[in-house]
């Protein structure tokens, strides 16, 4: 007879007058950086920032390409260069906003099946968890203290 394997998420759920400065700073860029995105195929605009152990924050999104699914999402687009050029500095948090092009409200979204386990990797590299902030329409953040909540079944078990 099968077993039942219940999984349980516990997530943040974060009232804009409740953010910390740094949270609002995060949301903040990673909406500038959705302004940014090339976009022309669906007009979904995904931006990201993520604060470094060193205090740096950097920003990305999405970049879409006529040859899906060339394509590269926020999360990857950004992590991948805050990695590759700073291998030794660990992500600690991971903002996200997304809109479309011609909304002026934001549309909740958490990060792609590739996102999260390349989140995973990271967590994995560093030995240690990324806080994942997920902005919500009505304006509060989903705040996942590692992708570990978002991806309870990883690809790592190599």
């Amino acid at each position: 007879m099968a077993k039942k394997i219940n999984v349980q998420v516990s997530l943040d759920l974060i009232e804009p007058q409740d953010w910390s400065e740094m949270e609002k700073e995060l949301i903040s860029r990673a909406k500038a950086a959705a302004e940014r995105a090339h976009a022309p195929y669906s007009n979904f605009l995904v931006g990201a920032s993520v604060l470094l152990e060193n205090g740096a924050i950097f920003e990305g999104n999405n970049q879409e390409n006529v040859s899906f699914p060339v394509g590269v999402c926020a999360e990857r687009s950004l992590l991948s260069f805050v990695v590759g050029n700073f291998p030794n500095v660990r992500p600690l948090k991971l903002a996200i906003a997304a809109k479309k092009r011609e909304g002026a409200s934001y549309a909740f979204v958490t990060p792609c099946g590739s996102c999260r386990q390349t989140i995973n990797e990271y967590e994995i590299m560093f030995g240690k968890p990324i806080e994942i902030l997920m902005l919500h329409e009505n304006g509060s953040i989903l705040r996942a203290s590692s992708i570990k909540e978002l991806l309870p079944f990883s690809f790592d078990s190599f």
